[in-house]
């Protein structure tokens, strides 16, 4: 006689449900986010393109996946880009901790050709490679406790600047062939991107200014997590400003940080009808 064994439906069920769950719930928020896209979209009248690197808890158990800019990324952005009409500003909203110099340099050179006004809008920070597709654009907003980052190379992760330092200290003789190799190729990175960094700037800056800025951020004068406040950008002669859009944070928030991690900031916003009680 076939029967069906009620535990182990249940068994199935269960485990049906947390196979697919993740999706469906990760399916719902990239639907959220469209949506949330397609109203700053109509409000700014612009083409609105993402580049947010977040934990995202999706996956049978949660698993976080830690992203940075890379290759699959740059081709993304550069066929929105592509797809954008020449006569569409486009808005791209970043969130960073950088990642590939030749994925970001690609972004960056498809900001800085596109015909219409580009604006890189910073809710939180755009580090490193991030900050490279940034002042590609012709206009930053940032939020005012928002930050940018030195754009020194990273080569083995040693700062490009620190390698060559640390050669110029030392007798050539007492220095072994890969520390040799290492400032070869640091000193030929910070050449390269100073020279991209030039290109960037030269024509809203001026060709003096413009190599004044490259050697500023690439220099090591200050560590690789620096954080380069709205103010600091502005004295370099950075086009920024702080009124970042509402429905920017309203997008951020449907970029959640993965599942089974306590909260370690949380508040409660204080209203009206709470103040008068």
């Amino acid at each position: 006689m076939n029967y069906f064994d009620p535990f182990s439906i249940f068994w199935f069920l269960l485990f049906f449900y947390l196979l697919i769950s993740p999706q469906l719930s990760y399916r719902r928020l990239q639907a959220m986010r469209v949506r949330a896209m397609e109203r700053l979209s109509r409000m700014r009248g612009s083409s609105v393109i993402t580049l947010i690197h977040r934990q995202e808890r999706i996956g049978l158990l949660g698993i976080p996946f830690y992203r940075f800019i890379n290759i699959e990324d740059s081709e993304q952005v550069l066929r929105a880009i592509r797809m954008t009409p020449r006569d569409t500003p486009i808005d791209l909203i970043l969130h960073t901790p950088g990642g590939l110099v030749l994925a970001a340099t690609q972004i960056a050179k498809a900001i800085k050709d596109h015909p219409a006004k580009t604006t890189v809008i910073v809710p939180h920070y755009a580090m490193s490679g991030g900050t490279l597709i940034a002042i590609a654009a012709d206009e930053i907003i940032m939020d005012p406790h928002a930050v940018l980052g030195p754009l020194d190379p990273q080569i083995m992760g040693y700062p490009a600047p620190s390698i060559l330092k640390a050669v110029e200290r030392k007798d050539v003789n007492e220095i072994d062939d890969q520390t040799l190799i290492l400032a070869d190729i640091a000193e030929k990175a910070i050449k390269q991107l100073r020279d991209f960094i030039v290109e960037l700037l030269e024509d809203r800056m001026g060709r003096e200014r413009a190599e004044e800025i490259a050697k500023i951020l690439t220099e090591g004068r200050w560590t690789h997590d620096y954080p380069l406040t709205p103010e600091e950008l502005k004295k370099m002669g950075f086009n920024v400003k702080t009124e970042v859009p509402k429905e920017v944070y309203d997008l951020m928030e449907l970029y959640p940080q993965p599942m089974f991690q306590r909260e370690v900031v949380e508040f409660v916003p204080r209203s009206e009808k709470m103040a008068k009680q």
